[in-house]
């Protein structure tokens, strides 16, 4: 699947409010599944608010990839808040120079990337990971959290590079996740 002709396209807050709804379908498909399906921390609607409340935060942008004009998968970010709880509540797991990145604005929160289930395994989310990196250059390092048990993306992390600081919950009915953190090439 690396092979193919995928477009990308990179959107900023306003014109992905254009996508909204292509972009919750794709979400509502990967995540209509065991353990996530019935579990209103993961619903639709509170997805929903989530990425319509992070189109106005600083930094933010999405990558999407669309094959045969349908859209297969995206990942999304925005500029990692120095004071943003998850991050502060790692204290001194997180490296110095990644909480200086913090405060000078340096760190690009990457908040989601997903691939709808028939375009999994094929590269594809590799390929968006990559694009919306390359694209920050004013932000060098990357954090996320991922779900301790969401293989195979935890293991995708770890291959591209990410290390663990530590783990989080976002919310009292939240998931675990492990905190990641790219350095700069």
């Amino acid at each position: 699947m690396a092979d193919i002709d995928l477009a990308l396209q990179h959107y900023g807050g306003d014109a992905a409010k254009a996508i909204a709804d292509e972009l919750i379908d794709t979400y509502a498909e990967i995540y209509n599944v065991p353990p996530y399906a019935d579990d209103p921390f993961f619903s639709v609607a509170s997805y929903a608010d989530r990425l319509h409340a992070a189109f106005t935060m600083t930094g933010f942008e999405t990558v999407t990839a669309r094959l045969n004009g349908r859209l297969i998968g995206y990942v999304h970010g925005v500029t990692l808040p120095a004071d943003k709880p998850w991050w502060t509540s790692l204290g001194d797991a997180r490296p110095a120079d990644a909480q200086a990145a913090a405060k000078a604005e340096e760190i690009f929160w990457l908040r989601e990337l997903m691939v709808r289930p028939a375009h999994t395994n094929h590269g594809v989310g590799r390929r968006l990971h990559d694009a919306v990196i390359a694209g920050r250059r004013d932000q060098p390092w990357t954090a996320l959290t991922c779900i301790i048990d969401n293989e195979p993306a935890h293991g995708a992390y770890l291959r591209w590079g990410y290390q663990i600081m530590g783990r989080i919950k976002h919310a009292p009915e939240s998931p675990v996740y492990d905190a990641m953190l790219l350095r700069p090439a």
